[in-house]
């Protein structure tokens, strides 16, 4: 069986693939691995546009370790398998949230932990920042649990699976709560020069720039008593389904045939941007449905670099002439002290770069990259980057750390592949 990714754009062919239903199941994989002189990793849903989960050794697909295993006050451990989306409506059901969250839902919680996955939060940091207790399997076979205090807590939270395999995950949920979520058109000029007050006032900021326009969609979501005013199907079709989709997709075909159209076109979109506002559970306010496939690359920069990333990439794209459908993205998150996580010690801000998947576009990310990585930028594990271990080892304080964890845990390399040997030697 080939294993493809949901970009199409990194596949592989393991020798064996399991789906384990349980962490003896797990266990057992590890240990036949170790034993047959073969790697072991387990995937998610391939939501990564790098090769982070290929490995050519066993496979182990976790369809079937899924669900809430217990939750006890605001305790909630999860199976590593369990969708996003599963797990927000589980969490609902029980009248409790994640305090923030990425936009895409479709990932595991293993896969989405382990590759940093975040979202936006002026006080709330990704995914990894609101885990309690991690289970794993390590080289040798054993099982072990692991909390704060302990080097293994802060070293796998953002593991990339090369420190075991996540079996499961506990989290610090809180009460279920509304979020006022406003859409509003922006200049980009403006926001260049109101950063630090539109991400002082917002627990949530999230905007896209449009290239060859000066035009924002601003995206801010704040806590609301409610009562809930969500917005009506038909208003919400037409903002996610086809405007966000549907159009969109068909202006990003448009622009691949046509490249010199894709200035104007951008300009239409950004005229059709309208203002909205809804109160509606968080989960509902942080995720967001992507249909149009593409591929990513995403940086990390320290915050009050911000504005100067943004004018360079702007700067960039008009000077070289690269006709950019696809908005670029803007979040931002306190720090992190997970040992790889792109916000470690440092208020960060994201920029995301995406290009129409049937059109990818190097040069483009190469000058981005060039950009970000001058202004101290750390890339998304699971985004695309040409950063090896040496470049990365500058990059993270604790990174030498890390890869003497992983000497003394997995010597043999057992949960290594192709990628890991040049992220992290």
């Amino acid at each position: 069986m080939t294993f493809v990714n949901w970009a199409r754009n990194q596949s592989g062919t393991p020798a064996e693939v399991r789906t384990p239903a349980s962490v003896a199941d797990v266990v057992r994989a590890v240990r036949d691995a170790a034993a047959s002189g073969r790697r072991v990793r387990m995937v998610g849903t391939g939501h990564s546009f790098t090769g982070v989960a290929l490995t050519d050794g066993i496979m182990l697909r976790p369809a079937a370790l899924t669900g809430i295993r217990s939750c006890a006050g605001d305790r909630v451990t999860v199976l590593a398998g369990t969708p996003l989306r599963v797990l927000n409506e589980l969490l609902d059901e029980r009248g409790l949230a994640l305090a923030n969250m990425g936009d895409i839902t479709e990932q595991t919680v293993a896969g989405a932990i382990q590759t940093g996955t975040h979202g936006t939060g002026r006080d709330s940091g990704g995914l990894a920042d609101q885990v309690a207790e991690l289970e794993l399997v390590l080289a040798d076979g054993s099982v072990a649990t692991v909390s704060p205090g302990d080097d293994l807590f802060d070293a796998a939270r953002v593991g990339l699976g090369a420190l075991g395999v996540l079996t499961a995950v506990t989290f610090r949920a809180e009460p279920a709560f509304l979020l006022r979520h406003r859409r509003r058109k922006l200049p980009l000029s403006e926001i260049l020069g109101s950063l630090d007050a539109l991400t002082s006032a917002n627990e949530h900021l999230d905007f896209f720039w449009l290239p060859h326009t000066d035009a924002c969609l601003v995206k801010t979501g704040n806590r609301d008593a409610g009562p809930a005013r969500p917005p009506g199907a038909v208003r919400w079709w037409l903002d996610n389904v086809f405007l966000e989709n549907t159009v969109f997709g068909a202006a990003c075909a448009l622009g691949a045939r046509v490249p010199r159209l894709i200035p104007r076109i951008n300009e239409v979109s950004a005229a059709v941007l309208g203002d909205s506002e809804s109160v509606d559970a968080s989960y509902k306010i942080f995720t967001a449905r992507r249909d149009v496939r593409f591929l990513e690359m995403e940086y990390a920069v320290p915050r009050e670099r911000l504005a100067q990333a943004l004018r360079e990439t702007r700067d960039l794209v008009e000077r070289m002439d690269w006709k950019i459908t696809f908005p670029v993205e803007v979040r931002v998150t306190p720090p992190s002290d997970a040992w790889l996580s792109t916000a470690y010690g440092r208020p960060s801000a994201y920029v995301a770069c995406h290009v129409y998947r049937p059109t990818p576009n190097p040069a483009y990310f190469a000058g981005v990259e060039e950009i970000m990585t001058r202004l101290d930028g750390r890339p998304h594990w699971g985004k695309l980057h040409t950063r090896d271990a040496a470049s990365l080892a500058g990059a993270y304080p604790r990174f030498a750390d890390f890869q003497a964890l992983r000497d003394r845990l997995d010597p043999r390399r057992l949960f290594g592949n192709a990628y890991l040997d040049v992220v992290l030697g």
